[in-house]
């Protein structure tokens, strides 16, 4: 196999640390009591998020979920943006009205906001991909999905229809083991949520979604293929929710067991090692790293904490009735 190139990987390793680092931000915060609505973690799905969102071509469109915030990032929302959409400010990316990543999106950035019910940004995201294939434009529209959500009648429908319109579309399956607090045993009696793709037509792979290498190859082909006019592809990407499902979420009905298991398998941890065995990286390119995060984690902060809150007088605007 073809190594990526230099360049690529320290991307895909700082972009996956910045999530981290923005993260584990947001969490303090809501924890000090200076957050607005919910958070919800990353710890865990950095390799997915980051590693097929940069697998995109600058024209596709994206529509991310509420755990992938590498996506979100480096496909164009900034820091400060995202951290003011989280405190509920103003300068926010829905200026006040959702203070959270639900409905966090930029059509200018060829960004889907977030629809909160899983999986309806599915059929959405497959809209914009078949209006590329009648516009005759090469593009393509991928989203995210979680294991609970394809147990759903709306994720089998959308991939049924991109398989007989052989749509440019690509659905990443986050399987994260739970929904919410339910286990993968007592969701489905099958083992990898692939089969669901293949029995509708669509082309589908598994891929370790702690290995943010794995994640990027996969989602390339599938990118390129689905260009190609080939049809729509599924990766279920296999990882772990490491945290609750959100801030107020203790995930006490998660075996320590488990989480331990996947702890060794941090992907951000698992990925640097291999980055110092290439000779790419060493420990103190890794600490400088962790520092710009830090920073700009940090001016993000600032910069939403002195953000006006939504000015009361807009609460009619950019609504569909009043």
């Amino acid at each position: 196999m073809v190594p990526l190139p230099d360049e690529v990987c320290l991307e895909l390793h700082r972009w996956m640390r910045l999530t981290r680092t923005m993260d584990s931000q947001l969490l303090s915060l809501w924890k000090q009591g200076r957050g607005l609505g919910a958070t919800f973690n990353q710890r865990g799905h950095e390799a997915i998020s980051v590693g097929a969102g940069a697998a995109l071509g600058p024209e596709d469109v994206v529509a991310p979920m509420h755990r992938d915030l590498g996506c979100y990032l480096l496909r164009g929302l900034s820091p400060r943006r995202i951290m003011a959409n989280q405190l509920g400010r103003g300068t926010g990316v829905t200026g006040g009205r959702d203070a959270n990543l639900h409905g966090c999106g930029d059509l200018s950035l060829n960004i889907i906001g977030f629809i909160s019910h899983l999986p309806q940004s599915m059929p959405v995201a497959l809209g914009a991909a078949m209006s590329f294939t009648y516009r005759r434009q090469p593009r393509v529209a991928m989203t995210f999905a979680g294991d609970g959500s394809s147990c759903t009648g709306v994720f089998h429908e959308t991939l049924n229809l991109a398989a007989v319109h052989k749509a440019p579309f690509v659905v990443i399956v986050e399987n994260n083991q739970y929904a919410y607090s339910t286990p993968l045993h007592q969701q489905m009696a099958i083992e990898d949520i692939a089969v669901r793709g293949d029995a509708h037509g669509v082309d589908s792979l598994i891929v370790d979604g702690n290995d943010v290498e794995a994640v990027y190859r996969a989602v390339e082909a599938a990118v390129a293929r689905a260009r190609r006019g080939e049809g729509p592809t599924l990766i279920e990407a296999k990882t772990m929710r490491m945290l609750g499902h959100a801030i107020h979420d203790g995930a006490d009905y998660v075996p320590e067991a488990l989480l331990e298991e996947w702890r060794t398998r941090d992907p951000i941890g698992m990925y640097e090692e291999v980055l110092l065995r290439r000779g790419l990286v060493d420990q103190n390119h890794l600490a400088s790293v962790r520092a710009d995060c830090a920073e700009v984690v940090a001016d993000a902060v600032r910069f939403a904490e002195s953000s006006p809150l939504p000015d009361p007088r807009t609460v009619t605007q950019g609504v569909y009735a009043s």
